[in-house]
């Protein structure tokens, strides 16, 4: 092969990916547009143009690219016009303190069934209960843990919460607890997009059940559970109220830059496979996300000495957020705890979690607990 064609064909390839990197539909590949995601009073038109964010308006453009971003790296979201019955069925009831614990499954798709505890609270007559979707840590008994069969006790929120009151949801992600699921099987792009289909499910079911006010939702987590509650609150927007425990930080300051963690098939494969494991490129961070909340209401627990999600990051990303919620008019929606401890959930943040989510959803709760 000549030189002259060696350098047409290397030239026609650069050309190929470069134009792979930069298409435009959501879900294909693409390099950020944005390439400061900490800069957020600001949107890009069609022509990459600049401009300043001012308004509502202006905000639900740069939303939009964040939403976009997402799915550049997870695979976009399915659509929810055919989506089959959710068909519950429960495979087991147990009478709890002030509440009733089914052991369901329900369908996310297909047939592909959730494994999942719920927790039907006693109420006063007709009057409708707030819910919420909990959603668990890496761990192999999954949604036990939140549930409060076993696990770390400082990680029963799930059953805490049944306990105020509460109709709580506590689903498997798959591959733990009951969940069999292999991730190379599907057609999803990324494990991080089939775990939000499935949690918005979850929100489809605690909206299906008569004793729950679909306008009073939200959702929790800790850690996997944690960024997962954060990635279904974009999303789902029927989601009022979003806690994250030790969830995240932005890409530069996970593991110093060090991405790799985010790319098994549970969670972006592409952040390593077209992303290069560089975070410059990755079309997505933290920062829009806690901003996409606004105006609904975020909580994020993350301590001091959580070596998982170092939090000089959570800090940067608070100051870069709070103005996005201030235009918004919601200042008082985002709040973060910085405890002196380590990957925890303890308990005078969870009260304040809990304290958080009865404001926002307007419950009065039936016991203080913890």
């Amino acid at each position: 092969m000549s030189l002259h064609r060696l350098f047409c064909l290397t030239s026609f390839l650069s050309c190929f990916v470069v134009g792979l990197l930069l298409a435009d539909d959501v879900g294909q590949p693409t390099a950020s547009r944005y390439k400061d995601h900490s800069k957020l009073l600001v949107y890009l038109d069609d022509s990459n143009t600049e401009h300043a964010v001012r308004t509502r308006e202006d905000w639900a453009k740069r939303r939009r690219h964040v939403l976009d971003g997402m799915q550049q790296a997870m695979g976009p979201l399915p659509s929810r016009s055919k989506l089959s019955p959710l068909d519950v069925k429960v495979d087991e009831e147990v009478a709890g303190d002030g509440f009733v614990r089914q052991k369901i499954t329900f369908v996310s798709e297909g047939s592909d069934r959730v494994p999942a505890y719920l927790f039907l609270p006693q109420r006063n007559g007709s009057d409708l209960l707030p819910a919420m979707l909990a959603l668990h840590q890496t761990t192999g008994i999954g949604k036990g843990e939140p549930a409060g069969i076993g696990g770390l006790a400082n990680l029963h929120y799930g059953l805490e919460l049944a306990r105020r009151g509460y109709v709580v949801l506590c689903p498997d992600y798959p591959s733990f607890g009951d969940y069999k699921y292999d991730f190379a099987k599907d057609e999803y792009v990324s494990g991080t997009m089939k775990g939000i289909f499935n949690h918005i499910r979850g929100v489809d079911l605690l909206v299906s059940r008569p004793e729950v006010d679909s306008e009073r939702i939200g959702v929790i987590g800790h850690s996997l559970g944690g960024h997962n509650a954060m990635f279904v609150g974009v999303f789902d927007e029927r989601l009022k109220v979003i806690v994250s425990s030790c969830g995240w930080n932005p890409f530069h300051e996970y593991y110093g830059g060090k991405i790799a963690g985010w790319t098994s098939d549970r969670y972006m494969p592409r952040l390593r496979d077209v992303y290069q494991l560089n975070a410059d490129l990755v079309p997505f961070d933290f920062y829009g996300i806690v901003a996409a909340f606004a105006p609904r209401a975020f909580f994020s627990n993350s301590p001091l000495k959580d070596s998982n999600f170092e939090v000089s990051g959570v800090k940067k990303a608070e100051a870069a957020c709070r103005p996005v919620f201030d235009l918004l008019g919601a200042a008082e929606a985002l709040q973060v705890r910085y405890p002196d401890c380590a990957h925890d959930f303890p308990p005078d943040v969870r009260r304040e979690a809990y304290q958080f989510i009865d404001r926002v959803l307007k419950h009065q709760p039936t016991k203080q607990v913890p």
